[in-house]
């Protein structure tokens, strides 16, 4: 349901929100998420050019949250890499459609809108105050081995 770019971007801003307001380089960023520093340095720029981190080369420079993790939510972060995209008009372009969705493509919507929802609702402050034996961010360790995909 999301691409990489956002899986991504949503590791790199958990990370930097666990640090901030402590400015990280892009090195740290990519070994602790596990991105490849290329892609990660695309993604961040897109992040920056939508307000949500400051990049700053040089000594004493680094990636840094341009606001607290309380007031940055979920959805801003995916929609500045790749925006939700919701179903307005019949997308196979039916003119008997127009703008009144089949019953498929409307429960489509009305998903997305769902996600959508959940996303504006939820911040970076509460996705790193939520109990779980499980944190959102990468363990320091580098994995054993790759895991294996179930067969179906």
């Amino acid at each position: 349901m999301f691409s990489q770019t956002v899986e991504y971007a949503l590791r790199a801003i958990v990370f930097l929100a666990d640090k901030s307001p402590e400015a990280c380089t892009t090195e740290q960023i990519a070994e602790r998420t596990q991105v490849p520093k290329p892609y990660l340095s695309k993604v961040l720029q897109n992040l920056s050019r939508c307000e949500i981190v400051r990049t700053q080369r040089g000594i004493g420079g680094g990636v840094t949250l341009l606001r607290p993790p309380a007031e940055l939510t979920i959805l801003e972060v995916v929609n500045a890499v790749e925006p939700i995209q919701r179903i307005a008009t019949c997308p196979l372009g039916l003119k008997s459609h127009g703008k009144k969705l089949c019953p498929l493509h409307r429960r489509m919507d009305d998903a997305m809108a769902s996600v959508e929802a959940a996303f504006r609702n939820t911040t970076l402050a509460e996705i790193l105050a939520e109990p779980t034996g499980s944190p959102p961010l990468c363990d320091d360790r580098k994995p054993d081995h790759k895991p294996t995909l179930a067969k179906g």
